[in-house]
């Protein structure tokens, strides 16, 4: 009976210790799930996600390059999406989850119809960037671009920035062409079987896919007037033939417009877990600018001008508090130009006036790199 007694206690224990065992094994678990949902959620909270381009343009080599630089493997991770162009990307971020930023052209509001009610006055910008040249190329009996009339002229697809202002550059200039809206890469192929006049790529010069196509002498770029019904939008610009050897003669230059390029985003209110991720990028954006202006970055990083405005855009609320902090941090250092300014034109201003005064100066001189940069 002992016996039989010490087995059944022995077989209870090993049991018990058994279900100890099971019971502190089933729990274990729990401890890595529950440190790898809160290391997924850190990843997340640091994910800023900005809406580019094709895979030809220059948006996605800038998004690229964006991440390149502002990661920095803690709280904050860029992540560059192939887009559709200025027109879609305009949209993705008033109606697409997951879309912080975007890079879109300054007439791609224009775009928006009644789908967007009163989403469309959230749409903020963080900083202009580049101007981006409308290139036209066409078959080389074709000397003016009102010629286009009634011709055939490849404008992209619809939803991208080639797209959307093709159609208000020809409207403005009262010339009416019969529009293809193929992609790029089929529209070279359209120009070189002469199934169609023209094609029309905007993007920030020099464009790669532009500058390596095949003209074989039969194709050109043509030029576009700047005229006072397209002055509003756009600006004068000049295409060189160092950019484009095969599309224009030696020595020679094609007069063009160009469209002004945004960093866009939504204004979520302040506080937003949405907010925050893009305050972080603007920080990290402004605060280590110069990076993108070393060696090896695409040569439209040059042209950037952090302190201009965009009119008829409101700026998002973090940027201008860093532009602010900058001006104001600036002021307070002795800028020897400045003050040989001052002395040469034998200035007596209040400090405030000293304030608006150096204001305006360092807005001067940043236009006036802006514009050796263009040369």
């Amino acid at each position: 009976m002992r016996h039989v007694l010490v087995v059944a206690l022995t077989a209870l224990a090993t049991w018990s210790g058994f279900g100890v065992a099971q019971a502190q094994t089933s729990a274990r678990p729990a401890k890595p799930a529950q440190a790898a949902t809160q290391s997924a959620d850190k990843m997340n909270a640091g994910v800023v996600s900005v809406i580019s381009g094709g895979v030809n343009g220059t948006y996605v080599r800038i998004a690229a390059e964006m991440a390149n630089v502002l990661d920095n493997g803690e709280n904050l991770r860029v992540l560059p999406i192939i887009g559709r162009g200025s027109a879609q990307n305009i949209r993705d971020l008033l109606f697409l989850k997951g879309v912080d930023i975007g890079i879109v052209q300054m007439d791609a509001r224009e775009s928006l119809g009644a789908e967007a009610g009163e989403g469309k006055r959230q749409l903020e910008y963080i900083a202009r960037l580049y101007n981006e040249e409308i290139h036209v190329i066409a078959r080389r009996d074709i000397g003016d671009i009102r010629q286009l009339g009634g011709r055939k002229v490849n404008i992209d697809v619809a939803g991208s920035g080639t797209n959307l202002t093709s159609r208000i550059v020809f409207e403005r200039l009262g010339v009416k062409p019969a529009f293809e809206t193929v992609d790029q890469g089929a529209a070279f192929e359209k120009l070189a079987s002469g199934e169609i006049d023209a094609a029309v790529f905007v993007s920030g010069r020099p464009v790669r896919a532009v500058a390596e196509f095949k003209s074989d002498g039969r194709f050109k770029l043509l030029s576009i007037p700047f005229e006072e019904s397209l002055s509003e939008l756009y600006l004068p610009a000049r295409l060189a033939d160092k950019d484009y050897p095969g599309l224009i003669e030696r020595g020679g230059a094609v007069d063009t417009l160009a469209v002004g390029s945004i960093l866009a985003v939504y204004g979520w209110p302040e506080g937003t877990e949405r907010n925050k991720r893009v305050q972080r990028f603007v920080e990290a954006f402004f605060s280590r600018f110069d990076e993108f202006l070393k060696p090896g970055r695409h040569p439209k990083w040059q042209e950037v001008n952090l302190a201009a405005t965009v009119p008829g855009w409101k700026r998002f609320k973090g940027a201008q508090d860093w532009i602010d902090r900058s001006t104001s941090a600036a002021a307070k250092k002795p800028d020897p130009a400045f003050e040989a300014f001052l002395e040469s034109r034998d200035v007596k201003a209040s400090p405030t006036e000293r304030q608006k005064l150096f204001e305006e100066f360092v807005a001067w001189q940043n236009s006036r790199a802006g514009a050796r940069a263009t040369r």
